[in-house]
């Protein structure tokens, strides 16, 4: 899955959108100036290949990468916070922000957001804070699977990260190489709650470029102990196993570009990010067009579903409305 550069497509990304290896495109902030616009850059992308999946960081709070005319959502402790106030507001609250920021992406073509984060919030990690819902894992399990259920009902698939956990760790993996000391026990105890109970819910999971240096040498995104052994056979996860950004510093004790997409796909990720370095990815479609020739059909479940009526109905009905004033109360709430 690659990005491209601004609101419209250039011939260079036509032709590396053509390759059958590429799976997806995950779109930016700087991708989007109006659902209008953003709308005719979707249909320009499946006009190359109308199978490419279409993605994008939405989770909220001051990770939202399309704002203008859509709903500006919460961070996702705010709703954690409410849920110590009272659960089952705040577990409404979920299902009605994962369901709003699910439709008005799906209502322009959009397939997916990489949402929602699994971590835990240890008050460590500077990169997760306010995206966790709480430092609680049966607390994150609650709310993140109402998110999840939210966004199945506008048709979106979910990607839980960042397994197993970067909550404890203070390094920032964009710009470090985090490591995690602590024991396979106490992770699987904590921070891997989450992922084993939404297993079963979840479409996809993105694997954390940390080390867990008790455990594994490799970080998981890269490490057949956690992604098969773990994640697959004793989480019994079935679905997508997105990897992180491998252009990260977390991604490179992996080693060269080639070597961390032949570590991730060893280890069982199916889908690989390649982000802000148009010549990488280049230099990796050719690496693994030459060994697999396209991407796994298994990405077809990552695929939005179709709103119900015509474009925009959704902005008409008790739900929408409901829900958009429940979330911008929070937000005034938070502000105050």
């Amino acid at each position: 899955m690659i990005d491209v550069e601004g609101t419209r497509l250039t011939e260079a990304e036509r032709e590396r959108l053509s390759h059958e290896v590429v799976g997806g495109v995950i779109l930016f902030s700087r991708n989007f100036q109006s659902p209008a616009q953003l709308r005719t850059l979707v249909q320009s992308i499946r006009g190359v290949r109308p199978g490419l999946l279409i993605a994008v960081d939405q989770e909220g709070g001051r990770v939202q990468r399309f704002q203008s005319g859509l709903t500006r959502l919460p961070p996702m402790r705010a709703i954690g916070r409410l849920y110590d106030r009272d659960v089952e507001k705040a577990l409404a609250m979920a299902r009605g922000a994962g369901w709003l920021m699910a439709a008005e992406l799906r209502d322009m073509d959009v397939d997916f957001s990489f949402a929602p984060v699994l971590d835990l919030d240890y008050g460590a990690s500077s990169v997760i804070g306010d995206r966790s819902f709480h430092s609680d894992p049966g607390a994150v399990t609650a709310l993140a699977g109402a998110w999840i259920d939210g966004m199945h009902e506008a048709g979106m698939a979910a990607v839980g990260k960042h397994f197993p956990g970067h909550g404890a760790v203070e390094a920032d993996s964009h710009v470090e190489v985090p490591e995690d000391q602590r024991a396979l026990e106490t992770i699987l105890a904590t921070d891997a709650v989450p992922f084993r109970e939404l297993a079963d819910r979840v479409d996809a999971i993105m694997p954390a470029h940390v080390v867990y240096s008790s455990v594994d040498s490799a970080p998981a995104g890269f490490s057949p102990f956690w992604l098969r052994d773990i994640l697959a056979r004793e989480l019994g996860f079935r679905g997508v196993v997105v990897s992180d950004d491998l252009t990260m510093e977390g991604a490179s004790v992996a080693g060269e570009p080639r070597e961390r997409v032949d570590a991730a796909l060893r280890a069982g990720c199916d889908l690989l990010l390649v982000c802000n370095n148009p010549e990488m990815a280049d230099t990796l479609i050719e690496h693994v067009s030459a060994q697999s020739g396209k991407a796994p059909a298994g990405l077809a479940s990552l695929r939005g579903k179709p709103l119900p009526g015509p474009r925009g109905a959704f902005r008409s009905t008790a739900r929408y409305r409901d829900s958009r004033a429940a979330i911008l109360q929070m937000l005034d709430e938070n502000s105050a």
